[in-house]
């Protein structure tokens, strides 16, 4: 019979790699918590109005990417492309904005799109997410930037670059949509079958083509900040002041544009040279309308994505990583096998990561299988040696050994353990 494989573009993250994705949830749950930002925790599908309507309908992700479907009541639902939009809902259907002035959250988990399987690309990844509401100040970009470098570096990623822009908002913006559509009438032979499509419909989206023909085409394209009006203007120049004050480097990218409709304002991303092509590897900005777009009050936001995968990948491996066990029990014969099959349940009572062999193997085999589970000591008796009331535990490091009596095992093993 013929075996099942995964989807592709879906990928298990299988026990060797857990360690490392454990770590970085444990790292991003303490920074974003000295930083005043609690967990919440949305589903994986969502209606898909809800996407349409924050990300934009002609956006590559709603337009090719999403995983859409119809349920038995044939109302359309979508995995999440992304974790933005469903924080918001939730943000404003559980009415947070009503007891707090400024909401921080964040969010850890899978997001699903239909895109061209690469390194550091797949159709299930995962991301953390962090969002911030009810704050407009240029003081909140800053600050979420700063932590969002802070982090990575806590991850040890050091070699990346920031890059910030500004995107305009609704009363600039459009002037230089304008701009942009000049420039490149005329030139639309040189462009991609999609940005021939997004002058007419979305003309921003050509500056994040990778097309290398629409790149050139770009390239002496007018400039956003050349646009702004005096109060983003201001805004930006004060988020680059605050960053400098926060040391804090960054480079100002001014063709640099979010692959999502709902940014204004500060935008941003963090890239490395370790990926190739698709070398983002976080990205976030302001989003002063979504949450008005989405049904709730005219609040300000502001956030960030990693890229789970696309950041394990940039980091060295490490030995201190794998799976690693306290203790692992060779028992021989019966009465020992009975003995150690209480002991190592009764260990794992006192949080200590304990194993044995059930097949009543050879000395040898059941050490080597320690060896295999990594485990920092061996615990190994017969039945002679619980005649003779000794058990002999073996630093599997060191190899050194010591005798400990069999009536008051438990508390010294315990203590060893925990203490090495």
């Amino acid at each position: 019979m013929e075996k099942i494989t995964a989807i592709r573009g879906f990928k298990d993250i299988l026990p060797e790699d857990t360690g490392v994705f454990w770590k970085i949830e444990s790292i991003a749950r303490s920074v974003f918590d000295s930083f005043g930002f609690r967990e919440i925790r949305v589903p994986i599908m969502e209606k898909t109005d809800l996407f349409k309507r924050s990300i934009g309908e002609t956006t590559d992700i709603v337009e090719k990417e999403m995983y859409t479907f119809s349920d038995r009541d044939n109302e359309h639902i979508t995995l999440r492309p992304e974790a933005t939009a469903s924080v918001i809902r939730a943000y404003i259907e559980h009415n947070m904005f009503a007891s707090e002035t400024v909401t921080k959250l964040f969010t850890i988990g899978p997001m699903f799109r239909r895109e061209r399987p690469q390194r550091g690309r797949f159709r299930q990844f995962n991301q953390i997410d962090v969002e911030l509401f009810g704050e407009n100040k240029p003081q909140s970009d800053a600050e979420i930037i700063f932590m969002l470098m802070h982090f990575l570096k806590r991850v040890g990623l050091l070699n990346v670059q920031l890059e910030i822009n500004s995107l305009g908002c609704p009363a600039c913006r459009p002037d230089f949509s304008k701009a942009v559509v000049a420039f490149l009438q005329g030139s639309e032979k040189n462009l991609c079958p999609d940005c021939q499509r997004r002058i007419h419909t979305n003309p921003l989206r050509v500056f994040d083509c990778k097309v290398e023909t629409c790149a050139v085409t770009i390239a002496s394209a007018p400039s956003i900040l050349e646009f702004l009006c005096l109060e983003c203007n201001d805004h930006f120049e004060h988020v680059k002041a605050l960053l400098h004050d926060l040391n804090t480097p960054f480079i100002t990218n001014a063709r640099m544009v979010r692959g999502l409709d709902y940014y204004t304002r500060t935008a941003f991303e963090v890239k490395t040279n370790d990926l190739g092509a698709q070398n983002a590897i976080a990205g976030g900005g302001r989003y002063n309308g979504l949450v008005r777009d989405l049904g709730g009050p005219e609040i300000p936001g502001i956030g960030f994505a990693v890229g789970f995968e696309r950041l394990v990948s940039c980091l060295p491996a490490e030995d201190n990583n794998k799976f690693k066990m306290d203790l692992f029990i060779a028992a021989l014969g019966a009465k020992a096998q009975k003995m150690a099959f209480h002991l190592t349940n009764q260990l794992r009572t006192h949080d200590i990561s304990a194993d044995m062999d059930f097949a009543d193997k050879s000395l040898k085999a059941q050490l080597k299988k320690a060896d295999k589970f990594n485990s920092s000591f061996a615990l190994i008796f017969g039945d002679k040696e619980i005649e003779e009331k000794q058990v002999l535990l073996r630093n599997m490091q060191t190899k050194e050994q010591q005798n400990i009596p069999l009536d008051d095992l438990v508390n010294p093993l315990i203590k060893i353990i925990k203490e090495r």
